[in-house]
Parts: structure tokens; sequence; C-alpha cells
């Protein structure tokens, strides 16, 4: 029996005043989060910064120390098998059972979910090769252990999918296929909470992205309103064969300053709307030979809101000895 969709007017992640302390260290501070239905979130920080202490509360693996969190309308800390039942996991780090082939992990995973999978389909469709499927797992590379973790994720439709580190050890060929199946599984309804520190594929692929930084959350928004918050927009420079002496930008909004070199007019944008109000002006006084355009990176707003930011060994420490073992990653865990 596959999971499905279930449609409900709430998010599908949920947490209020969020808060997990290891001893002196607090890894996440007051966490308020809203994950809606059926987009792709970026959950972003540096190591240290309580992203992994973070999803192991979500999936009920490490208790809170305050607040609540909900998950597909289930109190994770009531109802933890609940949730994990209709999540797919594919976890940072992973490793497999090395007398297993590819295929019987995710028969393994199919069984503990009670789905009707087809486990060759769910390979084929990470790109996992037949003969690959059947050796045993122990001699897989990184990339082919990925694929393989990709596809016990996506065993039984789930509601939620939570990716951490999806792009690791995946050529592009890979990388590819993963925002395909991103797509897919967000145009069927499902969620995608993605974490990672790949910050072009994140850009690629999310709805939203929030920032967490010293167990804080700093930032919760588009990329573009991101930009917009911090007057980051773009850069926008465009080839004139003869350059006006009126260029028409003065009277353009969000238009922080224009420079000229040779012929080249670069104009810098507080709001990356405004880039096709500079272009078109431009267009109406002069011809245009070339143009380039750049949009302020991800990994730059990361960087403002976050500042010069270094690992917390502490929390990273306590991290490593309180996140869960590796068996309890199976989605039938108990409930607590």
């Amino acid at each position: 029996m596959q999971c499905g969709v279930l449609v409900t007017s709430m998010g599908a992640i949920e947490t209020t005043t969020l808060r997990k302390e290891f001893g002196d260290v607090r890894a996440v501070d007051d966490l308020d989060l809203t994950v809606e239905q059926g987009e792709v979130f970026g959950f972003l920080g540096h190591n240290g910064a309580g992203k992994s202490t973070t999803i192991n509360m979500l999936l009920g693996f490490l208790s809170p120390t305050a607040g609540e969190i909900e998950v597909l309308g289930h109190d994770v800390t009531e109802e933890s098998r609940a949730v994990r039942q209709r999540t797919g996991l594919l976890p940072e780090g992973y490793e497999p059972y090395p007398n297993l082939t590819g295929r019987e992990h995710v028969e393994s995973a199919i069984d503990a979910k009670g789905a009707d999978d087809d486990p060759d389909e769910l390979l084929e469709r990470v790109g996992l090769a037949p003969e690959a499927a059947r050796r045993k797992a122990k001699g897989y590379s990184t990339g082919m252990q990925q694929r393989m973790s990709l596809a016990v994720a996506l065993v039984g439709e789930p509601d939620l999918l939570i990716f951490d580190e999806p792009s690791s050890g995946l050529d592009p060929e890979g990388v590819a296929l993963l925002r395909e199946i991103i797509q897919t599984e967000t145009e069927r309804g499902a969620t995608v909470f993605f974490s990672s520190h790949i910050l072009d594929e994140v850009e690629k692929v999310c709805d939203r992205v929030g920032i967490l930084s010293h167990g804080e959350l700093v930032a919760v928004d588009t990329i573009d309103n991101l930009r917009s918050e911090l007057q980051a927009g773009a850069t926008v420079s465009a080839t004139l064969e003869t350059v006006p002496d009126d260029l028409g930008l003065d009277g353009i909004d969000a238009v922080r300053s224009v420079t000229v070199e040779d012929q080249v007019v670069t104009a810098e944008c507080t709001d990356p709307r405004a880039k096709m109000r500079v272009l078109r002006a431009l267009d109406d006084r002069a011809t245009v030979a070339d143009i380039g355009i750049e949009d302020a990176s991800l990994e730059a707003l990361f960087d403002q809101f976050t500042g010069d930011e270094v690992t917390a060994p502490d929390e990273t420490a306590a991290e490593a000895t309180e996140s869960p073992p590796e068996q309890a990653v199976a989605p039938d865990g108990g409930d607590r």
C-alpha cells in the first residue's frame, strides 16, 4: 500500500519555539519554522549550525528540550512512527549493509513500509543499473550508494522527503536526475526538505530557503526576496554600439549606481526586478550589441546573513554522540 499524499490545510512541517540543548550547548534555539505542503524547502547552515539536530528531531530520533514539532499533522514526540512511515529519508553519510545487494536494501524498505513498489522500477528510476543492483553494496562507489539510498527514500510514495546532502558523490548526470526526481515528486504533491552545502544546487531546486546560524533561524524567504531585503539584487552590463549622453536610467527605482567604461554600461540594481527595466531603457536609446546579467549568488546572501561563522565544535561533538545509530533510519522505528 502506497503512502500517497495527504492534503490538509496545515504545513507539512510546523515547529514552535523548538529547542535542543546538549549540556551547556544550545544546538537549536527557539526554532519557529513552517514548511508548506508541496514546496521544496532549502535548509542551510554551516557545519555545527544545528541542521542535523533539527532533522533528527523532525524524525523523532531526538527529543526536544522544549517546544513543539508537528510533521504531516502528527505530533512527533507522540507519533514518531507515523511520521517516519510517511517520510522518505536520504541521510548524509549513510553506510549500507555491506552483505546486502542494492536490490535487497530496497526490498527491505518496501517490506518495512508495507508498500507495493517494484524494486527494479525504483532502482531504474534512480539510475542504478540492474547488474549493479544485484551486487553486494560493499563494493559500491559513493555515487552508487547515493543512488541506492535515493531509491530507498522513494519507497511508498512518501508525503515528505528529507534529503540531507543528496548530491554527495553524484556525477553531473546523477545531479540532473536528482533534480528531475524532485520535480516529479513535488508535482504529485510531496514536500521536499532539502539540506545541502552546495548552494548553487539549492538555488536551482528550492522554492524557499531557511538559513540557520548558531541554532537560530536568521532568514526564511524566497531567494529573490532575500536579495531584495539585503539590496543585493543584480548587476546588468550592456555593450552599446554608441553610448548616448542620456542613458535613461536616472528615473528607474532600485538602480544603485551606473558606470560607463568604453562602450560597456554597468548598472547595479538593488532589486532583481529592475534588470529588465534597465535593459529596455538602454535598448530604447542605443543599439545593444551584448548583455550580461549577474544575480547576487545564494552564497553571497548566505555569507551576509551568517557572517564569518566557523564550525561550532561543541555542538558538532554533541551531534556525533547524540545522533541515532544507523539502524534508526529504518522507516518502521517504534513510537516513543
